[in-house]
């Protein structure tokens, strides 16, 4: 049996609103600064690179070099691809706060 292992493009899985959502939590769970980046980066082909280039005033070229596994994304660049995105970050607490 010959069979043939294709590559898993994860951006083709997210087709709508609710998918880019779970799929951003669990990055945003990890608390894995690359992870997120990436995971942006994977958001944002799925969406269309040249598309979030264009309403972030960034080149398509930068938004791949930042997002690739290895980019690093300054916090500007990853807050206008995620408004491009639609995404939100929002914070909550974790702390216990013990009762009298």
């Amino acid at each position: 049996m010959n069979d043939k292992l294709t590559t898993f493009d994860p951006a083709e899985s997210l087709t709508s609103d609710e998918a880019i959502a779970a799929f951003m939590a669990d990055a945003f769970e990890s608390g894995d600064a690359g992870y997120i980046a990436h995971a942006l980066g994977v958001v944002a082909r799925a969406r269309g690179m040249r598309e979030i280039a264009r309403e972030t005033g960034l080149s398509r070229e930068q938004l791949y070099r930042s997002f690739s596994e290895r980019g690093n994304p300054t916090l500007k660049t990853t807050l206008a691809v995620m408004k491009a995105l639609g995404v939100e970050l929002t914070a909550k607490s974790h702390r216990i706060v013990p009762s009298a």
